[in-house]
């Protein structure tokens, strides 16, 4: 039972760091619907559900490790600084190395959804506005 209540109350910080990013920008939710350990010390792994409204952007972020996104519907362009901007649609996926400053819009006329995967350092913000 401790286990199970210490699993929930992790779900919720990761919601709640989540949710700083969101609030900046209210066309992109982000739902984490799992938080568990992985093989490297000192990381862990998020997978969330992420949508991005027609028209809107999560805004420049960082993450504090790695990002690895499915795009189930939709098209979405990426931009990770001093790269040029990458269009992908449904079916494909992409990276974004972990400390790299980058956006991503939905410049088309339906909601782009992905399933997001994050290999992040234990105890940090999933995502930080970049300056």
């Amino acid at each position: 039972m401790t286990m199970h209540r210490t699993h929930i109350w992790s779900l919720a910080a990761v919601i709640a760091l989540a949710g700083g990013l969101l609030a900046q920008n209210s066309g992109v939710t982000r739902t984490p619907v799992y938080k568990g350990e992985v093989s490297v010390p000192g990381r862990e792994a998020v997978v969330a559900r992420v949508e991005i409204a027609p028209g809107s952007e999560a805004g420049r972020h960082t993450h504090p490790g790695d990002e690895i996104s499915y795009v189930l519907e939709g098209e979405v362009d990426v931009t990770i600084d001093g790269q040029a901007t990458q269009h992908f649609k449904a079916g494909d996926g992409f990276s974004i190395p972990g400390g790299k400053i980058h956006n991503a819009r939905n410049n088309g006329k339906v909601p782009v959804k992905l399933a997001g995967i994050y290999v992040v350092e234990k105890g940090q913000p999933l995502a930080t506005p970049a300056k």
